[in-house]
């Protein structure tokens, strides 16, 4: 990768990432995954309590790029056509037309997705994994750029329904961004005194600089050491007791991914074995099924991956 191909992304990056902190503060971690997953072509799935800033994020990064935009509130009378589309016969013509749905743009934000019934959530499956919507036998591509940011409540949550196993497999991460420090939330209470920061945010960069920017991410050099580090890390999950569903190959391929875009990100042109280690949790736990047992007794997906981490060697 040219020098000035590897700087041109990493300013695209910054660009973003400074425009963001404009609506948030103090998620500096939950800022660095969400660019990672977009830099990587990855979908992001933000988890946490109401008000801890998952819509902000997502909007401020959408706000950030030149493109279409489109937010979905999950609700538990949603349609699967609601999502896609549907086709409406004219009797004008005596013809069926399809009108498109939100599915149909460039960033996605699927608001409070485990509101729907399983049904509806699946209506995204398709578009997720491929990029294509099938409605009345046809199928029908979606943008290039197609990036989804789902947010959903804590399952214990009343009228939340889990997501499928297949559908948390097409999601790059899962993370949550927590409750700011006392000192961010003062900053925070100050910075909504006089108008909303959001509404500050506008478009630095565009289609174009993003899709260079996946480009240039998919040059980072990955060594056969780490590649086979990352390999390591999911395997290990299909065999870890109290797992009953262990992570699929897509995480490997994801992991890799998105350590190349975190790479970028520090200046390399090359993956070394941190990244892997900071994105592990983040892509490999939310792909794990654990038997009831193990659930129980107190056992997480996270502390399944941690204690893979920290027992696998590393390579040097």
């Amino acid at each position: 990768m040219s020098d000035a191909r590897f700087g041109a992304a990493r300013d695209t990056v910054r660009r973003i990432e400074g425009n963001i902190r404009r609506a948030m503060r103090g998620q500096e971690a939950g800022i660095r995954r969400l660019l990672a997953a977009l830099a990587g072509g990855g979908h992001v799935l933000l988890e946490d309590f109401p008000g801890t800033g998952k819509t902000t994020l997502a909007k401020a990064l959408a706000l950030s790029v030149r493109a279409r935009f489109r937010r979905l509130q999950f609700t538990p009378d949603l349609l699967p056509s609601d999502i896609v589309g549907v086709s409406v016969y004219d009797p004008r013509d005596h013809a069926f037309h399809f009108h498109e749905g939100p599915v149909f743009t460039d960033i996605l934000l699927a608001d409070e997705i485990n509101r729907a019934s399983p049904r509806t959530q699946s209506a995204l499956l398709e578009a997720m994994a491929e990029g294509q919507v099938s409605v009345d036998g046809e199928r029908r591509g979606l943008s290039d750029s197609f990036f989804v940011i789902a947010t959903q409540n804590p399952i214990e949550f009343r009228g939340t329904y889990p997501l499928p196993e297949a559908q948390m497999d097409r999601f790059a991460m899962q993370f949550r961004l927590g409750y700011p420090t006392p000192e961010d939330e003062a900053a925070i209470l100050g910075d909504h005194a006089l108008a909303e920061p959001i509404d500050a945010v506008g478009p630095c960069a565009s289609l174009e600089e993003i899709a260079a920017l996946r480009d240039a991410v998919r040059a980072v050099r990955v060594g056969d050491a780490v590649r086979a580090y990352a390999i390591a890390l999911v395997a290990a999950t299909r065999g870890a007791e109290g797992v009953q569903l262990g992570a699929s190959v897509r995480a490997s391929l994801t992991l890799v991914r998105m350590s190349q875009a975190l790479a970028l990100f520090d200046g390399l042109d090359y993956v070394p074995p941190e990244p892997v280690q900071e994105l592990a949790e983040t892509v490999i736990a939310h792909r794990l099924v654990l038997d009831p047992q193990a659930r129980f007794a107190g056992l997480t997906a996270a502390a399944v991956v941690g204690e893979i981490v920290r027992r696998t060697p590393v390579p040097a």
